[in-house]
């Protein structure tokens, strides 16, 4: 037996924030900078009641709804977030009870963000092709908007929330069609990327102290932080290696790629490994105008999107590449079979 991806679904919240109300807020900055700077019109943001697990819940039922899968056929749920309910249990418990799914299914948490997508799908398939599971429910869902300060223009421009359900179940027929895999770490990057406080090492204070960079930017040790400058290095020299690691495993030649779907994370940085990979701009596909930066849901909603425009065709053959928070990296190629 073989994993496949099967369905795609997704779930966005409803409230925008459009690079008018943005512009609104910070001086200096106008709709036109804000979209010419990241490739982003509008982001959903989560409503304050609104969590992870909501999103999730939301794409799942869209999924069981549209009759691409029943729910007594998921045995098995992976969850990738970095933003739970809560610290303990694992979310994907609260999930799999308000899926109304049966008690013998497997459900674990990954704490990922850019990249988990690719990494769940390397979970999912090694569930299935050793007989773990017949039908895996992959969830992605985060809601950075929680993290992020109000005067923070560094990253408000950037993230979105939304939540992505993947069907992956073996198939009897054809060959593989997911992997194969390559995955990276270098934790040194961590403190260019980080929330600081609120797990154990630095506890969530109310009265954490407010600071303001010198470009402006304010935050407090309870909010997202990221050092744009050397995250855009970080993707320069980490995300070509990997694509290069990829096609080697492989035995390819990036011309024989059909379509590149990496993590959404802004127009700029995308096109810039577009050229440095030589990669044909039609090849390379661009989601996010309407999204932000949704994280771990980012590649899903490409492929949803590339698949609905026609980008991305049956037999085709697709590379995925994750990368971010970690930093952690991994890439991977799928035969696409129709979603």
């Amino acid at each position: 037996m073989q994993a496949a991806i099967t369905a795609i679904e997704a779930y966005l919240p409803e409230q925008r924030l459009t690079n008018e109300d943005l512009a609104a807020q910070f001086d200096g900055w106008t709709p036109e900078k804000i979209m010419a700077k990241t490739g982003i019109r509008e982001r959903r943001l989560a409503g304050p009641d609104e969590c992870s697990s909501d999103l999730a819940v939301k794409a799942a039922e869209r999924l069981f709804a549209s009759g691409r899968c029943r729910r007594e056929e998921i045995d098995y749920i992976l969850f990738v977030t970095e933003t739970p309910d809560h610290l303990l249990p694992p979310t994907a418990c609260l999930v799999q009870h308000r899926l109304g799914l049966g008690t013998v299914t497997g459900v674990v948490d990954l704490n990922q963000g850019c990249s988990g997508y690719v990494y769940g799908l390397g979970l999912a398939r090694g569930l299935v092709e050793t007989g773990q599971a017949r039908c895996v429910l992959l969830l992605t869902a985060d809601t950075y908007s929680k993290l992020l300060h109000p005067g923070d223009k560094s990253v408000r421009t950037l993230f979105g929330d939304a939540g992505a359900a993947t069907i992956i179940r073996a198939v009897d027929h054809g060959g593989p069609s997911l992997g194969p895999f390559v995955y990276g770490s270098d934790g040194t990057g961590a403190p260019h990327l980080i929330v600081p406080a609120g797990g154990m090492r630095q506890r969530y204070r109310d009265d954490a102290e407010v600071i303001t960079d010198k470009r402006g930017n304010t935050r407090t040790a309870n909010n997202l932080f990221m050092d744009g400058g050397e995250v855009y290095r970080f993707v320069l020299r980490a995300v070509p290696q990997c694509v290069n690691q990829l096609a080697s495993v492989a035995g390819i030649s990036l011309d024989q790629v059909d379509v590149f779907v990496f993590h959404q994370a802004n127009v700029t940085m995308l096109e810039e490994v577009g050229r440095c990979l030589k990669i044909p701009p039609e090849k390379l596909v661009l989601a996010m105008e309407l999204t932000g930066n949704t994280v771990s849901a980012s590649i899903p909603l490409a492929l949803r999107y590339a698949a609905s425009a026609g980008i991305l065709r049956p037999g085709q053959l697709a590379m995925l590449v994750g990368f971010g928070v970690g930093y952690s990296w991994a890439g991977m190629l799928v035969r696409w079979t129709g979603i």
